[in-house]
């Protein structure tokens, strides 16, 4: 169940993927900071990365991250590593570590396999969020319906319209 809600959110993303232009994936919004809608799939991206490629070690530190910048300048090369991502994604649960800090490690807390694929899906849908407010001012792109919006609100909406 959780890898299908990764699976569908990854579908949106790659939605909103086909269609961009370069130019749009690497604009620099005022409304982001200035950030692009590539530097936040590439922070979507590398975190669930971080935490596949760490799975058998055992040692998840987001810090870490390798930070590819061909990732939120090429649009196929975020499609490329969101396939790689959806390739390894399913693995059995098991006790992880989780650290913060680049130089060293600041704070260590146990944490399990399904708990930071829950972590990333929900950072996902928030960096959509955000990449939402940018996609706004684009006529011509149409995003999913629930695209950047918190399950847990889409439920609690579906609620109050009853």
């Amino acid at each position: 169940m959780l890898v299908t809600a990764i699976r569908e959110n990854f579908l949106e993303i790659v939605c909103l993927l086909d269609q961009l232009d370069a130019k749009k994936y690497t604009f620099c919004n005022p409304e982001l900071s200035n950030a692009t809608i590539g530097e936040h799939t590439r922070h979507i991206i590398e975190l669930y990365q971080s935490l596949i490629e760490n799975y058998e070690l055992g040692i998840i530190n987001y810090d870490k991250r390798k930070r590819n910048i061909l990732i939120q300048t090429s649009i196929e090369e975020a499609r490329v590593a969101i396939e790689g991502i959806l390739a390894k994604i399913e693995a059995p649960n098991k006790d992880l570590q989780l650290e913060n800090g680049v130089q060293k490690t600041n704070f260590s807390v146990q944490t399990n396999y399904f708990r930071e694929l829950l972590y990333n899906l929900e950072h996902s849908i928030h960096h959509q969020a955000l990449i939402k407010v940018a996609v706004l001012k684009y006529q011509d792109i149409v995003l999913p319906e629930n695209f950047g919006i918190a399950k847990s609100t889409i439920e609690f909406k579906s609620q109050c319209a009853q």
